[in-house]
């Protein structure tokens, strides 16, 4: 028996589903740190959000501003490319739905491109980042977000691989069309779906 055929028995004795883990993903009840250059310091008394292009009107939001269109809690699953998932991670945050509203989409917008330091972005369908599970993620099971876990502000956006989720997010840029992230233009796929196993081009 080979070691992800070992780890959904695992799940299984502990009375968990195995079909909440995508093909090719083990548990783990650690949290890899995986991300791009070095942790950057942010400063929320100067950070904000933009939110441009395909938009009726660009917008910067404070941290104020931003909780105060809503905060929402979720409890949900991470699914790293690396192949480690984590479950039931309580988190709270905004609907990324809401910010955009904010903003106001154009009848053209269809992708967008999420934006963070260290020139680093992923793109994904507009959709994806309509639903009501996806957030400017604000706090991590009762605390802050760790700064190496993308704190104090990152995106969530938990159906897909955890790339497509922006550590220390700085901005939503909304497009008519699709065009490459940093992952992406180095051979990652452009959607990511951990169930599709959507790891590379």
């Amino acid at each position: 028996m080979g070691f992800f055929d070992r780890n959904r028995r695992a799940l299984e004795a502990d009375g968990i589903d195995p079909a909440r883990l995508p093909p090719g993903q083990y548990r783990t009840e650690r949290w890899p740190v995986l991300h791009e250059g070095p942790v950057p310091t942010v400063d929320l008394d100067a950070w904000r959000l933009r939110v441009w292009g395909a938009v009726e009107r660009e917008v910067r939001l404070s941290w104020d501003e931003l909780r105060a269109l809503g905060e929402v809690e979720l409890t949900t699953d991470l699914h790293c490319v690396t192949k480690w998932s984590r479950f039931d991670t309580a988190w709270r945050g905004v609907p990324i739905a809401a910010v955009l509203d904010r903003a106001g989409l154009a009848p053209t917008a269809t992708h967008t491109l999420q934006h963070a330091p260290h020139a680093y972005s992923t793109n994904l369908p507009l959709a994806d980042l309509l639903r009501p599970t996806s957030l400017v993620a604000t706090s991590v099971d009762g605390g802050p977000i760790p700064a190496d876990h993308g704190g104090p502000v990152r995106t969530l956006v938990p159906h897909l691989y955890l790339w497509k989720s922006v550590k220390w997010v700085t901005g939503i840029q909304v497009l008519e069309r699709d065009v490459p992230g940093y992952w992406e233009a180095r051979g990652y796929h452009d959607r990511g779906d951990p169930f599709a196993e959507e790891r590379y081009r």
